[in-house]
């Protein structure tokens, strides 16, 4: 896709790895509709390329709010680019989370991105050629003790991306699943900083994961995994996953510790 014939919606655009995507896409000439619950993040960026980029308030768990986005869609005379970069995290053992919090997470993590798709469809199908873009993680394919929840999502994000391309294999509508590993943004808590910090994890910058994202776009990508060593664990979990476990049980008194001292976040799509 040339992205400066890009006509996009992107969800969580206000912070993280969405307002670092907001920020490429803009540099690129592509259109955006940016869709977050706050303005003021993305105020400089507004003033910066006023004529590319355009904001809306919603709540993506929220039926109506999402139809609002698709009215604001028409407005860009239609849109071939939908970028679901919207999601929450905990970093807790599963007892250290109540009801309410579970699905909080569910609903923003797969409940939002996979309805806001089913919406915008009719608009990506009439555009020559058209992409899904869902942003998921490295969660998405190794189940890690302390993010039970999140990667319940991000597995079925995952899933959700992969039968979509399938189902739309006859039309001119891509999908494409990019997994970013651990990543430097508010969305971490510092418990879960601490965790990366005492296991020497890899830590990208936001804007490191936005030029992944835009590079496969413009390729044509299905799916993009971010990182060494972190690829080639996907690959050790889909074939010896108990080689795996092995390796995170030695973990579990650093993460069961650790997860216990702060309070888990609230979402904060």
């Amino acid at each position: 896709m040339r992205l400066s014939d890009a006509r996009v919606v992107l969800t969580g655009a206000s912070g993280g790895i969405g307002l670092a995507i907001a920020t490429a896409l803009c540099a690129s000439g592509a259109r955006v509709l940016a869709v977050a619950r706050h303005r003021e993040p993305l105020a400089p960026l507004l003033e910066r390329y006023p004529q590319h980029l355009s904001w809306i308030g919603a709540d993506l768990t929220v039926a109506a709010e999402r139809r609002a986005v698709f009215a604001k869609a028409n407005t860009l005379g239609g849109i071939n680019l939908l970028i679901n970069a919207a999601g929450v995290n905990h970093f807790a053992m599963l007892e250290q989370l109540d009801d309410s919090e579970i699905n909080a997470l569910l609903a923003v993590n797969i409940g939002a991105p996979i309805c806001l798709t089913r919406l915008l469809l009719p608009l990506l199908k009439q555009a020559d050629s058209a992409m899904v873009v869902n942003v998921g993680s490295t969660y998405g394919s190794i189940g890690y003790p302390g993010y039970a929840s999140y990667c319940a999502s991000k597995f079925a994000l995952r899933g959700f991306s992969e039968a979509l391309r399938r189902e739309l294999a006859d039309t001119r509508v891509s999908v494409l699943y990019v997994a970013p590993r651990a990543t430097r943004t508010t969305m971490n808590s510092a418990a879960a900083q601490a965790l990366n910090d005492a296991l020497k994890a890899n830590v990208d910058d936001p804007h490191t994961v936005a030029s992944a994202v835009i590079h496969a776009i413009a390729g044509d990508r299905r799916d993009v995994y971010l990182g060494w060593p972190e690829r080639f664990f996907v690959r050790l979990n889909s074939l010896l996953p108990h080689l795996v476990d092995r390796g995170l049980r030695k973990q579990l008194p650093l993460i069961r510790r650790l997860s216990q001292k702060t309070d888990p976040e609230k979402p904060k799509p």
